[in-house]
């Protein structure tokens, strides 16, 4: 069994280990391993277990800036060609400010101060160390102009935060990162407890409809999945108009409340952790 140098160990092998290697992505904690309880620390924190179990928000912040040096300074030199530390922190911090938003690799690139292929290299490792996810769009047939670019997340919340400084919940809630940070942690939990039983993306219009999330089953089901940081969501116009689109079989509103109720009659309002454990059982 193989840590985080997996790569690096599968590189050196001798042998291509085809038919006799299998794979298992174990992610950070996730809601349905730490309880709805305590949802707003895994937020905060993110799911790194020293940094989830640390005795307090600053030694937990301090060991997650001591992982982002040393896994860019020492861990990722490992792993390939030469690529500046301070490079691949500034971009890993545009991202992070980003939080899912839609990937735009001129203006990344204008600000770096690299080339638009160097970019797509950069974000391309850091996908593969499982350290940002390109959620692709979906792209359906329903007569409408889509966006074709995918949108980015830094994977893990409590990493994002670091790299923008949030020490606590009230930072986090004063940035205007908070609202793009929590629909990262719902759409991180949701995908991890889906696993490869669903495709995962987001659909999107040149007119306004959208849905953060849309699980499509191998039998031909959508499920479309919204994420609200509000304790009163409402069905919006965007949202209302994607659906009449897609027409998934089932609807859902993410909030970071505890209540489940109806939001007309085709969507439910549901906490982050029973959406998880419905879909797990």
């Amino acid at each position: 069994m193989l840590g985080s140098a997996a790569i690096e160990l599968l590189a050196q092998s001798g042998e291509t280990l085809a038919g006799r290697v299998a794979f298992v992505e174990l992610a950070p904690l996730d809601v349905t391993e730490v309880g709805g309880e305590k949802l707003d620390q895994l937020w905060v924190r993110g799911g790194f277990p020293e940094s989830f179990l640390a005795a307090g928000d600053a030694a937990s912040l301090r060991w997650r800036r001591d992982f982002i040096r040393t896994y860019l300074e020492r861990d990722i030199p490992q792993l390939g060609p030469r690529i500046p530390a301070e490079t691949l922190r500034r971009l890993w911090t545009m991202l992070a400010h980003q939080q899912g938003g839609l990937l735009n690799a001129a203006q990344i690139a204008r600000g770096l101060g690299v080339s638009g292929a160097t970019v797509a290299h950069y974000l391309d490792l850091m996908v593969d160390l499982l350290l940002v996810r390109r959620l692709p769009p979906l792209l359906a047939n329903v007569g409408k102009r889509m966006v074709r670019s995918p949108k980015v997340y830094v994977r893990d919340s409590g990493l994002a935060h670091a790299l923008l400084g949030l020490a606590d919940k009230d930072a986090v809630l004063g940035h205007p990162v908070a609202g793009g940070s929590w629909e990262g942690l719902a759409i991180e939990n949701l995908i991890g407890v889906v696993g490869d039983r669903a495709e995962a993306s987001f659909y999107r219009t040149g007119g306004g409809a959208e849905i953060d999330l849309v699980l499509a089953w191998p039998d031909g089901r959508r499920w479309a999945v919204e994420v609200k940081r509000s304790l009163a969501p409402k069905l919006e116009r965007g949202l209302r108009s994607a659906l009449e689109d897609l027409t998934p079989e089932r609807s859902f509103i993410v909030y970071p409340g505890s209540e489940r109720f109806r939001l007309g009659a085709e969507v439910e309002a549901i906490d982050l952790a029973s959406l998880c454990a419905e879909i797990a059982a």
